[in-house]
């Protein structure tokens, strides 16, 4: 495979190897197995992310991992169990009646339940950051391309609504660009009646493009289908998805009978695919070029499979490690197996092909001539 030669990796591809670290990151509170998570995260969005308005939405869910620390925090300072030894920061404490037994309002901070609050935070802000990389990475109207039939609908619904916050942020930003070249400075309040309405217009604009493409595109034009076709196809996707819970279920409690683990679980699967296909003969898509799958792409996907199986085996075989120690409080362990499996996540970085740039503006000839002239 050319690596050298730029082109978009599939869309999907970016998911599962999104979903795979950040199935890792949530296997456990060890702060210095998650940094290196994140840090993985930030490596491949600075090496393959696009030029696209979704491509800069990265550090928006950073931003938003840093809240959800700050809230965590905040909420074991305010309302939250202290736990632990080492008083850090001495509150008053609030009595509370006894309907609100087990609530503490207030109270001795103490340093292992801080860290605690915090780690806790630290694990859902990594997630946070996971699913940013894969809206950074992939572009969602490829990712439409590659959705089954039956979920085209849904699949559309929820580009757009992906899509929109970029966009409107893209339309701000030429509009405060265009004010800046016409020489008007105003910024705060006084300025936000002269953006709205260009970004109000431009957003109306786009919205109408969309639909007439949409429309000459043949979406949601769908075939005839009799009563007994959607039953089936209700029936199928109704009774796999059941099957799928309880072999979930199954799997994650070893105390089941085996017919409702791994059995119930593959059969749920193939009746949820099987609805799939019934649903999706009435609707007819048509794409002009499909994206490839091949070497990158494969790359990609076992990475994050591997990150995550990496840390599901840490798990199994030693649960402390993956575990800030707070009783008492310790140094984190740096299991090499978790910290190779997350290291083998950052290979898309290095062995993927670049994404390709936009083509760079060529001024017209006349204008070529004036500067010349010039």
């Amino acid at each position: 495979m050319d690596l050298d030669v730029p082109r978009a990796v599939h869309p999907a591809a970016w998911w599962g190897w999104a979903v795979g670290l950040a199935v890792a990151a949530s296997a456990g509170t060890n702060p210095l197995l998650l940094l290196l998570a994140l840090a993985v995260a930030g490596l491949v969005v600075a090496a393959r992310r696009g030029s696209s308005p979704w491509a800069r939405a990265f550090r928006l869910y950073l931003w938003l991992g840093v809240a959800v620390v700050l809230v965590r925090v905040l909420l074991h300072v305010v309302v939250g169990v202290k736990t632990g030894r080492t008083v850090v920061l001495p509150l008053p404490r609030v009595s509370l009646p006894t309907w609100a037994a087990g609530v503490e309002l207030g109270g001795d901070v103490r340093l292992e339940g801080l860290l605690a609050a915090a780690v806790t935070g630290l694990r859902l802000a990594v997630v946070i950051a996971c699913i940013g990389a894969a809206n950074a990475l992939a572009n969602p109207k490829r990712l439409l391309r590659s959705l089954p039939a039956a979920l085209h609908e849904v699949g559309a619904a929820v580009v757009v609504s992906v899509s929109v916050a970029p966009q409107l942020a893209e339309s701000v930003q030429r509009v405060l660009r265009a004010r800046q070249l016409r020489g008007d400075g105003a910024r705060g309040l006084r300025a936000l009646p002269a953006v709205a309405l260009p970004v109000l217009e431009d957003t109306l604009e786009r919205s109408l493009l969309l639909a007439a493409a949409m429309d000459s595109r043949g979406y949601g034009r769908t075939e005839p289908d009799g009563p007994a076709g959607r039953r089936a196809a209700s029936a199928a996707t109704l009774t796999g998805l059941l099957l799928v819970a309880v072999g979930l279920y199954g799997v994650l409690d070893a105390s089941t009978p085996a017919l409702l683990g791994t059995p119930a679980l593959l059969t749920g699967l193939l009746l949820c695919g099987a609805g799939l296909w019934l649903g999706g003969r009435r609707v007819h898509t048509s794409v002009y070029r499909r994206d490839p799958w091949r070497g990158p792409e494969w790359l990609t996907l076992g990475s994050g499979v591997v990150a995550a199986a990496a840390l599901t085996v840490v798990g199994r075989v030693d649960p402390d490690a993956l575990s800030l120690p707070l009783s008492p409080l310790a140094p984190p362990a740096l299991p090499v197996l978790g910290v190779a499996g997350l290291l083998v996540a950052a290979l898309p970085a290095l062995l993927t092909p670049p994404p390709p740039r936009p083509a760079a503006r060529v001024a017209p000839r006349g204008a070529r001539e004036v500067r010349a002239r010039g």
